[in-house]
């Protein structure tokens, strides 16, 4: 099997390459940099460029699927001009790998698409499985709605889609956790708002090996792509504090405090989602980090 990756150089998508070795399943991608084109047997890059329309179509050769992991950073400052580079660098990728299949009729059966938990509107105590309908009416979900939709027109194709809504993702380098964990470690570790906010998480090996397992299985629909075991942001910082020996004694951070600084992207830090993963798990799946301090034993 040969996978076409977007965003292979990322957090998620070197994840995703690793388990591809492991299953020796052949890996080509695109890269918006030409210095990161490689060739060996079973990794090939090739440059593209979806702002400007620009694609390598040599990508799609042998291509049995295709991963979609492409889009801006969502860490940086939402300014007006960056929001909109957010979602039209989600958007425009897919629709240059859906005007490329068509137009040259290559017939690729599956793509599996990356969205977001923030598609679900915020809630203390809500429990959100795929059934849900209701979409949030922020930046993020408005985001991840078209997001979805554009993967969606696929299907018109003749391809299975499959998009999986990730929660917060740990790594021991990269991402939120050693933003988490850094105050912590020096004493200055406190939670956002009164804590009370649901994380849902997922170790970034499990979610790797969750794109594979809907990869291998040829599954499509919507997953949740978080662990089964969510936990508040007051409790995941006890545990991170717990598991560093370290005592939690600062004050909350209050949300308008982190507004003023991180302007609406404080969002991120404040809205709740308490998200289940109970649909891939009753096909099959397994998570090997299905708690926290599991997660946390590994990575830290």
């Amino acid at each position: 099997m040969t996978v076409l990756i977007t965003g292979a150089t990322g957090l998620v998508g070197k994840a995703i390459v690793a388990q591809c070795a492991k299953k020796d399943i052949a890996v080509h991608f695109l890269t918006t940099s030409k210095n990161k084109v490689e060739n060996q047997a079973h990794y090939k890059g090739f440059y593209w460029n979806p702002a400007k329309g620009e694609i390598d179509i040599a990508c799609f050769e042998g291509v049995d699927a295709i991963i979609n992991l492409a889009g801006a950073s969502i860490s940086k400052r939402w300014t007006s001009s960056y929001k909109k580079t957010i979602l039209e660098s989600r958007i425009s990728s897919l629709n240059l790998l859906r005007e490329c299949i068509s137009e040259n009729n290559f017939t690729i059966k599956h793509l599996i698409s990356a969205s977001a938990i923030g598609i679900y509107p915020d809630s203390l105590t809500r429990y959100y499985d795929e059934d849900v309908k209701e979409v949030s009416p922020s930046f993020l979900g408005t985001v991840t709605e078209q997001w979805e939709a554009a993967a969606d027109a696929f299907s018109e194709l003749g391809m299975e889609v499959a998009k999986i809504r990730i929660g917060l993702v740990l790594d021991h380098k990269e991402g939120a956790l050693p933003k988490l964990v850094q105050p912590v470690r020096y004493g200055m570790g406190a939670t956002f708002g009164d804590g009370s906010q649901w994380q849902s998480w997922i170790h970034v090996k499990d979610l790797a090996r969750l794109f594979l397992f809907v990869l291998i299985n040829k599954e499509s629909g919507i997953f949740n792509g978080v662990a089964p075991n969510p936990v508040t942001n007051k409790e995941m910082l006890h545990i991170i504090a717990k598991d560093l020996h370290k005592p939690l004694i600062m004050p909350n951070i209050p949300k308008s405090f982190m507004k003023l600084a991180l302007g609406d992207m404080h969002q991120l830090l404040f809205e709740s989602q308490l998200v289940g993963s109970k649909k891939v798990e009753a096909l099959g799946f397994s998570f090997k980090y299905p708690k926290l301090e599991m997660a946390l034993r590994d990575l830290l």
